[in-house]
């Protein structure tokens, strides 16, 4: 079962990262509330500020078992769908009642046009989705839309995710970043990240 004694910050293919959120989709909430994963709600308040339309879809990129659209929803979003790559995690976001609807995705796909806004909390990640996540995310928005996402400290030193970073404010203003807890359990932080769409 996977947990934090795993290397979960190291590079890993598709299929790998699949295995690991698999196997721990069934403690993955106690795991990381228990460890204080401050992240989805940090950004979500974030996202809800800038947002200039909380009725508005919003898809949740890489939702897990739906810790991040329990936070959105709490922050007054009304219409969120939620796409993942691990079944086992799916089916515990489809059961938080905060997604309008759900569905498996396949590593690498790109999302649906027809979102303003995308949230991809904790996904962009070392270890989860690569660099190039961020350009397939912002390429599906409109113009204007809002991307959020995070990387955590494993990510932010990682020079190809801040290369990624660089080259997304070539089409979109950063309009929102900030660092803070993560996992305090863990002692990692994060930075929060909103671009709009230009």
């Amino acid at each position: 079962m996977a947990t934090f004694d795993k290397p979960l910050w190291t590079p890993r293919s598709p299929e790998e990262t699949r295995e690991i959120y698999r196997d721990w989709a069934a403690t993955y909430d106690t795991d990381v509330q228990g460890a204080g994963y401050a992240t989805p709600a940090r950004l979500a308040k974030a996202l809800a500020a800038a947002a200039p339309d909380l009725s508005a879809p919003l898809l949740d990129f890489g939702c897990g078992t739906g810790l991040s659209g329990m936070a959105l929803a709490a922050q007054g979003f009304t219409t969120i769908d939620g796409t993942d790559i691990t079944p086992e995690m799916l089916e515990k976001a489809q059961d938080t009642g905060a997604y309008r609807k759900t569905w498996a995705g396949q590593p690498g796909d790109a999302p649906p046009e027809g979102y303003a806004i995308i949230a991809a909390i904790g996904v962009v990640s070392l270890g989860a989705a690569p660099a190039d996540t961020l350009h397939t995310l912002l390429d599906a928005l409109p113009s204007n839309g809002l991307l959020g996402f995070s990387y955590n400290d494993a990510t932010l030193a990682d020079q190809s995710y801040m290369d990624a970073l660089a080259k997304a404010q070539e089409k979109a203003t950063l309009i929102h970043e900030a660092y803070g807890d993560h996992l305090p359990g863990k002692d990692m932080k994060s930075s929060i990240y909103i671009l709009r769409k230009s």
